[in-house]
């Protein structure tokens, strides 16, 4: 029974409660009436494959798909021929029907959906050129197998189904496609003073991803969103004429076949160095640098637990490398890219020492940096940069280096959640440039100088999937501000201590498999040990500014000490931060969480000294995205500057 001494106990209870009073308010008006920001997300119901602590359950699964190539370029003609056998590994609960594959070469098709739409010059596809790939063959134990192709993708009729739990089907399939002359998408051909580059990517039919949120992963290639594969291991063998050098994904292994006496004990002096050695130098080039014989040389590659498989060729690269805890790490480029590039190995080897110490180790035994006609894009062990100035060269090694991590090796859908690799990438890359640079004045990715983004009209989620965005906003969401987000988690929310513990667990659990969104907040929140639904709907989901404003002033009285009114005016809401400076020339820097707006956006704030104030500034150290910073100033006359010294 609610007794009347009772109801005097609460009323003197909050009668005394010290410094923070919530004045009645609307919340900031939601498309869900019956939601606030502060409510729960909407995820999907954990389960025995992906649990409520955001890591892979006991039932947890995926496939595997393994890859035994031939592959052969004539550059005269620009014709990629290719064999492979694929060995596909059910390990999913329930026979497979039918097999899905990836055929993205067929996106430079006219007609294809990317052309048709327009998306794919999001990512630098200028026309459409060639007929895609040309299927000769593809069979199992000799018997044709039917391929019904749509668009970017193939469905493989089967004899049987693949059966559950550890099924495998073994099939063989020959191709070939022309590399498009002029239409760039993540590689291409690039002309220098001395020749060609050839980088090849996306360029062979892939499993498509089978797992138990989506069951196959069949959305098309347009151009925008990258690629979602398997992990499997590769064997690929490469033919390409002999004045030519190869570099890719995976260890190269007949050395002794392909370089020079010379070159191997070049190499092999690299691999115990730190600092660059010299394989093949732009002198050397055309001058008995290659092996002695007639016809091309055959490269052979081989790779583990990799989600797919790049390479690069030319008769004009120089070569170099050096080592870094006994990880290869190796430059090949044009003599167009010195000076700059003769550093690019270095580059990497400090790049990757500083992820290394910050967050993880590098997770393979070997990366390329190859100069060539793809600006900037990713592949296992492989990366392709082009650029001359330092801090370009630099800027891009970093940050495509980084997706080593996110999603080679946590390996996230790049068709639906490109945030989820693009973002943390841009987010490690604020940290980066200070390891090759020297100290910076702020990070790359400061919250305060990204707010005027948040301004700019016909604004979309950060979640949206990068195919249903323009090129400026899939640069602007996916990129940026969640790069902008994590380091405002990273320096203002949590703490670096508290969130590098908690990023950390979260790439030890899904170190090669296959988080989705929800994983990664569950996973977070666990090891944080923090609901961050707010931040999470806040910055991720929704579209909304922040705009905290210092509404009023009330100075101190014989009872009590001053009280500041503020207001939250945007759909976000953050922790405060606020200096005060007072008459007698002191002042005062508080941190207020963000559990304030619980149930107003309008507080007022009790300070407990009886001090006159003077001068009240929300965020002087500016370290949120306040939109609007006019109206984050109370001042009854002019006193020193705030911020308040730590």
């Amino acid at each position: 029974m609610f007794s009347a001494r009772l109801l005097l106990l609460v009323l003197w209870a909050l009668l005394s409660l010290p410094a923070l009073a919530q004045e009645p308010g609307p919340r900031y008006p939601s498309a869900r009436p019956d939601q606030t920001i502060f409510s729960p997300l909407d995820l999907p119901a954990p389960n025995n494959a992906r649990t409520a602590d955001g890591r892979p359950g006991p039932d947890y699964w995926q496939q595997q798909a393994d890859y035994v190539i031939d592959a052969n370029l004539d550059p005269v003609t620009r014709l990629v021929t290719a064999k492979a056998t694929i060995t596909y590994t059910n390990n999913a609960p329930q026979d497979l029907e039918y097999l899905w594959l990836h055929l993205e070469q067929n996106i430079f098709r006219e007609g294809s959906i990317a052309a048709m739409s327009g998306s794919a010059s999001a990512s630098g596809m200028e026309q459409t050129e060639g007929d895609g790939y040309t299927i000769h063959e593809i069979s199992h134990q000799g018997e044709a197998l039917a391929l019904q192709v749509y668009d970017t993708l193939g469905r493989v009729e089967l004899p049987a189904p693949v059966p559950a739990n550890g099924g495998t089907f073994t099939f063989d399939i020959h191709w070939d496609f022309v590399i498009p002359e002029n239409a760039k998408l993540r590689f291409g051909i690039a002309e220098f003073n001395d020749g060609k580059v050839y980088e090849l990517a996306q360029w062979f039919p892939a499993m498509v991803v089978y797992d138990d949120v989506h069951g196959w992963n069949t959305l098309p290639y347009l151009g925008p969103g990258e690629f979602f594969t398997d992990f499997g291991d590769y064997k690929v063998s490469i033919t390409v004429p002999r004045d030519f050098l190869v570099v890719a994904t995976g260890l190269l292994q007949n050395e002794a076949e392909v370089y020079t006496e010379e070159q191997v004990a070049r190499l092999e002096k690299a691999k115990q160095s730190a600092e660059t050695v010299i394989i093949r130098g732009a002198d050397e080039i055309g001058q008995n640098d290659r092996p002695q014989g007639d016809g091309p040389l055959t490269w052979v590659f081989e790779a583990e637990d990799v989600r797919t498989f790049a390479w690069a060729c030319s008769p004009i690269f120089q070569l170099d490398a050096a080592s870094l805890d006994g990880i290869l790490l190796q430059s090949a480029y044009p003599r167009d890219g010195m000076p700059v590039w003769g550093k690019s190995t270095q580059m990497m080897r400090v790049a990757l020492a500083g992820y290394r110490d910050r967050f993880f180790t590098y997770p393979y035994p070997a990366a390329t940096n190859v100069y060539g006609a793809e600006g900037g894009m990713e592949y296992p062990m492989i990366i392709f940069c082009r650029g001359r100035g330092e801090t370009k060269v630099y800027g891009v090694t970093s940050h495509e280096l980084g997706h080593s991590w996110f999603p080679m090796m946590v390996n996230t859908d790049e068709r639906r959640h490109a945030w989820m690799d693009e973002g943390f990438n841009t987010f490690l890359g604020g940290y980066s440039t200070a390891d090759w640079f020297g100290p910076q004045s702020r990070n790359e990715n400061e919250p305060a100088a990204f707010a005027p983004m948040m301004l700019i009209a016909r604004q979309m989620p950060i979640v949206t999937k990068p195919d249903a965005l323009s090129g400026i906003m899939l640069g602007l969401l996916q990129y940026q501000k969640t790069g902008v987000g994590l380091t405002l988690l990273r320096e203002s929310i949590l703490g670096p201590k508290r969130f590098d513990y908690a990023f950390q667990t979260y790439v030890r659990r899904w170190a090669f498999k296959s988080p989705r969104p929800a994983d990664f907040f569950r996973c977070m929140e666990d090891a944080a040990g923090v609901d961050l639904a707010w931040f999470w709907r806040g910055w991720f989901f929704e579209t909304g500014v922040l705009d905290q404003a210092v509404t009023g002033v009330s100075q101190p009285g014989k009872r009590r000490g001053g009280r500041i009114r503020f207001e939250n005016l945007g759909g976000l809401v953050m922790p405060m931060h606020i200096g005060v400076a007072y008459e007698d020339g002191s002042k005062e820097y508080l941190e207020l969480p963000v559990e304030i707006w619980y149930q107003s956006d309008r507080i007022t704030h009790t300070l407990t000294n009886k001090k006159r104030i003077v001068k009240v500034v929300v965020d002087p150290r500016q370290r949120f995205p306040d939109v609007d910073r006019d109206n984050n100033r109370w001042e009854l006359a002019p006193a020193d500057e705030i911020p308040v010294e730590d």
